[in-house]
């Protein structure tokens, strides 16, 4: 094969196109559908329920509560844990805007703050700082599935009053100190998007350790009403149903849910495959001084959950930005993506809230450079093997001669 760039006019290093976060979908989702779809009940029910109960049983949680996104999941989690209008929510820019966008529906005004250049999560020290008496609550985001600081921003929470909201969109199976992300705190939220460790086709979980929370997240996610269509239809007693707060349609249904049961019995095969799957990529790319990897811990009591497998680009060895990097790596058929465009400098929030670039040095970095490659179970041996030879083959085509 020559190494001359598809984008200009060679052959692509894989034969089909490598989309990035394709799911596992086997048998036993699709006959639990059809079952479902022949079980007379398909809203939010008794396979919703069981998916919740296994849920927190695997995290570790004392409640686990489905709903229809994980920012529904944000969204709720802000709501029933008291922040109100004109409160601030400390939080990363470097993260999907689903996590600013929440904490706007819930009428508060998200506070950015800088993040670690090394691990891409929040520095707790700036989130700490930028506490005020108006803050009520700490959103940070467990990046890629690298877990944040969880010591250092609990002792903030406690120290100033706060809730704990985890955004862990991207760490199911994340382990901290031993512990499952979804066992630590006050409130964290996951997500079943068609690309995450495991899906429901959309779908999000909350943990809590609250009862009272539990109860509450269950009201608001349909409509406010205290009792669930399951309840009051599935038995002959007549229960009659009363909205107790404005709620919102931010229910799971048992399509859904017939999903995650299976897919949730998955997880440990998912990310045994995916950490298989990165070790290859960490052995291929050493040799390249002109990538730079995310960080994982090594293999005890902390574990990356790795959604994403990371590169920051070391543009100064370079001839190329970051966006025609990724240019000739789709040319190859790679499916590599960008997570994320900075949070701060997205049109609405640049003006609505006052950003401006070189607010957030760290986010704007890493925002210019990073780039995810395709890493999921639906991927083949010769799929990573693909995914490699484009990465090197781009990367050594761009590579700058060294000064004389």
């Amino acid at each position: 094969m020559t190494d001359r760039l598809a984008i200009e006019g060679g052959t692509p290093s894989s034969p089909r196109f490598i989309v990035f976060g394709a799911p596992s979908l086997g048998e036993d989702e699709i006959q639990e559908v059809v079952a479902t779809l022949r079980s007379g009940w398909i809203g939010t029910g008794p396979r919703t329920q069981a998916f919740e109960a296994a849920f927190r049983e695997y995290v570790g949680a004392p409640h686990a509560v489905a709903v229809s996104s994980c920012t529904a999941a944000l969204h709720l989690s802000l709501v029933v844990s008291g922040v109100l209008p004109g409160d601030e929510v400390v939080t990363t820019p470097f993260t999907f805007v689903a996590t600013a966008n929440a904490i706007l529906h819930a009428g508060a005004r998200p506070v950015f703050v800088d993040i670690d250049r090394t691990t891409l999560n929040i520095d707790p020290a700036l989130a700490e700082s930028a506490c005020t008496p108006r803050t009520r609550a700490l959103l940070p985001v467990h990046f890629g599935g690298l877990a944040c600081d969880l010591d250092a921003l609990g002792a903030t929470a406690r120290a100033h009053g706060l809730v704990l909201i985890e955004d862990a969109a991207h760490a199911l199976g994340a382990r901290c100190h031993g512990r499952l992300i979804g066992a630590h705190g006050h409130l964290t939220c996951f997500s079943f998007y068609p690309n995450k460790n495991i899906t429901t086709g959309e779908g999000g979980m909350i943990t809590t350790d609250r009862q009272d929370w539990a109860d509450a997240l269950r009201i608001w996610r349909l409509h406010g009403l205290d009792h669930d269509a399951w309840r009051r239809f599935h038995v002959q007693e007549l229960i009659l149903s009363e909205a107790v707060a404005p709620g919102f349609k931010y229910n799971m249904t048992d399509l859904q849910a017939a999903l995650g049961i299976h897919q949730l019995r998955r997880l440990e095969g998912f990310l045994a495959l995916r950490e298989r799957y990165a070790a290859r990529y960490d052995a291929a790319f050493a040799e390249l001084p002109e990538l730079i990897r995310q960080p994982r811990p090594a293999p005890g009591a902390d574990r990356h959950g790795l959604h994403l497998y990371l590169l920051l680009l070391d543009l100064g060895r370079l001839t190329a930005d970051r966006n025609q990097v990724l240019r000739a790596l789709r040319a190859e058929n790679v499916g590599a993506g960008i997570h994320y465009h900075a949070v701060h400098l997205h049109p609405y929030y640049a003006r609505t809230l006052g950003y401006r670039r070189g607010d957030l040095p760290n986010a704007e970095w890493a925002s210019g450079r990073i780039l995810s490659l395709p890493l999921g179970p639906a991927m083949t041996d010769e799929d990573v093997e693909n995914v490699i030879r484009a990465v090197r083959k781009v990367v050594r085509r761009y590579r700058r001669a060294p000064a004389r």
